[in-house]
């Protein structure tokens, strides 16, 4: 049987990975084969914390480039996580994996507000738990979100699960020659301004000394290779 090298880790999942091959919106098609992919590692036992972006719904920074306040446009971005939070959870009940959402911004009618004491207690009950809306506060990005919830909770891994299967010099999505790295440092990473994560998240996970791994979403299995200790996409650590 195939044991779990950590037993508590955060995944940080972008807004768009949920439009599938959509140009909007949230594809059932993406829901279920997240909820097989995190059903994997939930049946091996580990606590599950995410985080997920609002980029097919509505980002905070384009709205604020079309001219819209900065702030205003980042708390509908939140509101948005919200939606696609609450989806993601049907979509996980329905596979068996209860789940909790937590919300930065209260909205106690369609979901529980954020605490660290009441994610620990849904852990502690066997639940997985989304953690929705951000940081609660403008400006910040749900990448450093990741970053933040996975340091409140303890996790012991926190992933970015992406389009692509690491980091690249530049996107690989539109250069043949862009050369992936294995492993970076965070000054590495910030030097080279890698556009993996915002300057934020590279920041407080450097502070914290904490390892962040990014990889593959869209390739069957890798979460739980991840989970399992296996080599899988771009590790970022300390020096």
């Amino acid at each position: 049987m195939t044991q779990p090298r950590y037993k508590r880790v955060l995944l940080k999942l972008s807004g768009e990975a949920l439009m599938g091959e959509a140009a909007f919106g949230i594809s059932h098609k993406v829901l279920d084969y997240l909820a097989t992919e995190i059903g994997k590692i939930a049946s091996l036992g580990v606590e599950i914390g995410m985080v997920i972006g609002a980029g097919n719904l509505f980002r905070g920074v384009s709205g604020s480039a079309e001219g819209m306040d900065r702030a205003s446009a980042d708390n509908m971005g939140m509101l948005a996580t919200v939606m696609n939070s609450l989806a993601l959870k049907d979509a996980l009940d329905k596979a068996g994996i209860p789940t909790a959402v937590l919300s930065a911004i209260p909205m106690e009618t369609v979901c529980e507000p954020y605490s660290r004491r009441r994610a620990l207690e849904h852990f502690a009950a066997g639940h997985a738990v989304i953690f929705a809306a951000g940081t609660g506060n403008p400006y910040f990005t749900t990448d450093t979100a990741g970053v933040l919830r996975g340091l409140e909770i303890n996790a012991e891994l926190i992933c970015k699960a992406t389009r692509v299967d690491g980091v690249y010099d530049k996107d690989p999505l539109k250069h043949d020659d862009a050369v992936k790295f294995n492993e970076l440092t965070f000054r590495q990473v910030l030097d080279k301004e890698l556009k993996v994560m915002d300057a934020s998240a590279i920041s407080l996970a450097m502070e914290n000394n904490h390892t962040l791994l990014v990889f593959d979403l869209n390739i069957p299995g890798n979460i739980e290779r991840a989970v399992c200790g296996e080599q899988v996409g771009t590790l970022i650590k300390g020096e």
